[in-house]
């Protein structure tokens, strides 16, 4: 979550109205920024993750766990030691201060009331030393919160909270749903963050779309759920406010978990790693590299069978978030003709990336396959102040987007030296990756957000997906290595993550050779040597399970994980450092075969097979609560007696 501006914000009527004058100072912005910084060049790679915690309740005495409403306290008694101060957090006690020898983790607060967001207190870089403090960083993270806490209070990692939005008592204090900002039927508007820009940002989009926003996930049907379902908690009687007439009028559909707010979507929590490239160019090369993985990295890190108290019939939360940021009108999203907006536009401001952007010469104009819309007054104007045609289009998509949230006082201010405006628009497209230039004004270089992967439920797991991502940005940087396939083959993919058990049932498009081709001979030319001649692209790419994709197929594709290992045999890694990194790319592999379990098969096995389980699809408030001590016990140990987590974590 970026810096929280303070301010009047402008409700969506007013805030319309200047949203032509935000864009333009927004791209003035961005020209200042690329002017002043695409000469920019760092001589290593630092790096960072994201871990968001929801924070949980425990009410003994009921047997029931809910999301604690408390963040503003936590974040508070955070900030307020001494300790770590300067770090931006806080703990009322370490065992030993003088042994930690890196900067202490800092906190954010999020859009839900009951999420924290920890980073390390300082980049990472790619010294082995860096990447083995992965874990420990991510446990003391973890250790810090938990000590900033009531006694009854715990920081899991967890997508998604299970019964969010159920009939009856899941938030810590209680709120009836009936808030005037979102005006869901489901969450209280108490729990979203009180700061301005949060309550503000839920109903502008709610105000822009028309309506409320409709999230429909396919439930799970077991045995005993009702055929056909529709979803029991919805009230069809109510009428509160205009947008009750969202379910009369169709918004839930037969056989599906129904969501009405944002919170359930911006209450979801994620694992992100953003790394910092030499230069413009090489942050290009790896926004277009990691493209294709995101889906890939999304099913094998699924953790989110629940939505709502029903086990759902998909594994992973993208597309819930997608749907509850969806601001897109009727016109827009293709319901109604073109009257009073420009474009009919595909996809919601959270979706999947839409364009490569690279100047590699292996980026072929076939792989930018989608009828991408742009608004081409802004490209023209970039291409003219010097930005090539690639990243231009590439922010004249970002582009078509309104800003939501608009505050009174920066309409006043000099743009000049700042990246509000530009920020304003870039950080509310939340594509599966992020290409984020340098703030002006610092030493901070070009970045690339990787954003699709599932939080886990342990520091071990979330240690082990962020290091094998950043062992494989080194591979492709090292080897060359060319994953690109056409978009709309990552648009595919993205699709069948979301499926029930994706990462052993489905198969993904992928690249069949990732490596530069080799040139063709010419004997006895005095040019020894001639490109190689482009196959056509279809024959580029096949269908492939994401075991083949980690793990390889013998004589056919080498996979990524021995890549990997490749790639360590040739850098100089002491014996200790190499066994601990096995052990992490081991999960990583593990998952991808099918001897170790996603999170959300482990969760989904929990739930079917608890004693108070009716076989109907209902995580019920006891299951839920079994559930999240099992959780709390997984987070802070690691693992779960009696053997309880060996399919999940192999100990």
């Amino acid at each position: 979550m970026g810096l929280l501006a303070l301010g009047t914000p402008l409700a969506w009527e007013d805030a319309k109205q200047h949203a032509d004058q935000v864009r333009k100072l927004g791209i003035q912005q961005l020209l200042e920024i690329w002017n002043a910084y695409r000469g920019n060049e760092r001589d290593i790679l630092l790096w960072g993750d994201e871990v968001e915690y929801l924070v949980i309740a425990f009410d003994e005495e009921n047997k029931n766990a809910c999301l604690s409403l408390r963040q503003a306290e936590i974040l508070d008694a955070l900030a307020a030691d001494e300790k770590v101060r300067r770090a931006g957090g806080g703990v009322l006690e370490l065992k030993d201060p003088a042994m930690v020898e890196e900067p202490l983790p800092t906190f954010h607060p999020e859009f839900g009331r009951f999420m924290l967001e920890a980073t390390p207190g300082a980049p990472f870089s790619l010294a082995w030393k860096d990447l083995l403090s992965v874990e420990p960083n991510m446990k003391l993270r973890r250790t810090i919160a938990k000590k900033h806490m009531a006694p009854n209070e715990t920081p899991v990692t967890l997508p998604a909270f299970p019964r969010l939005g159920t009939k009856g008592v899941f938030t810590n204090p209680y709120y009836p749903p009936t808030g005037p900002k979102s005006r869901s039927q489901f969450i209280p508007d108490e729990c979203i963050n009180p700061h301005i820009r949060f309550p503000t940002l839920a109903a502008n989009i709610r105000s822009r779309r028309g309506s409320k926003v409709a999230i429909n996930m396919p439930v799970f049907y077991d045995e005993k759920t009702p055929r056909p379902f529709n979803d029991p908690t919805i009230d069809y009687d109510r009428h509160l406010f205009p947008e009750d007439d969202d379910v009369r009028n169709g918004a839930a559909k037969e056989g599906y978990i129904y969501m009405d707010a944002m919170g359930f979507g911006m209450g979801c929590c994620c694992l992100q790693i953003t790394f910092q490239a030499k230069n413009i160019s090489e942050a290009r090369t790896l926004y277009d590299q990691l493209c294709p993985l995101g889906p890939i990295m999304l099913a094998l890190s699924a953790n989110t069978p629940i939505f709502k108290g029903f086990l759902a019939d998909v594994d992973v939360r993208w597309n819930v978030i997608s749907g509850a940021v969806d601001d897109r009108t009727e016109e827009e999203r293709g319901a109604k003709p073109l009257k009073n907006n420009r474009w009919k536009i595909p996809k919601s401001r959270y979706d999947s990336v839409s364009t490569y952007l690279s100047e590699d010469p292996r980026l072929r104009d076939e792989y930018n396959d989608l009828d991408l819309v742009i608004d081409e007054d802004i490209k023209k104007k970039l291409i003219a102040n010097g930005m090539d045609e690639r990243l231009s289009t590439h922010f004249a998509h970002l582009f078509i987007r309104d800003p939501i949230v608009i505050f009174q006082e920066t309409l006043d201010e000099p743009p000049e030296g700042k990246s509000d405006h530009f920020e304003n628009i870039q950080s509310t497209n939340w594509q599966h990756m992020r290409f984020k230039p340098p703030p002006p004004g610092g030493k901070i270089g070009w970045r690339v957000e990787f954003r699709s992967m599932e939080i886990q439920l342990t520091d071990f797991e979330n240690a082990a997906f962020a290091i094998f991502t950043v062992l494989l940005t080194r591979v492709i940087l090292s080897y060359d290595l060319n994953l690109y396939i056409p978009i709309s083959k990552v648009d595919e993919n993205m699709a069948t993550a979301h499926r029930r058990n994706a990462v052993l049932g489905d198969k993904f498009w992928f690249r069949k050779n990732l490596f530069p081709p080799r040139p063709i001979s010419n004997r006895g030319s005095p040019t020894s040597t001639r490109p190689a001649s482009p196959v056509p692209v279809e024959e580029e790419y096949a269908l492939m399970t994401i075991n083949e994709i980690m793990n390889g197929i013998s004589g056919q594709f080498v996979g990524l994980i021995p890549l990997i290992e490749s790639y360590l045999d040739t850098v100089n890694v002491d014996v200790v450092t190499r066994c601990e990194l096995a052990g992490y790319l081991s999960l990583v592999s593990k998952r991808a075969s099918g001897e170790l379990q996603t999170g959300a098969t482990w969760i989904r096995e929990f739930v079917r097979s608890h004693p108070d389980y009716q076989k109907d699809s209902v995580v019920t408030e006891r299951i839920n609560y079994d559930l999240m001590k099992a959780v709390e016990t997984l987070g802070c140990e690691g693992t779960l007696p009696e053997g309880l987590g060996e399919k999940f974590l192999g100990r």
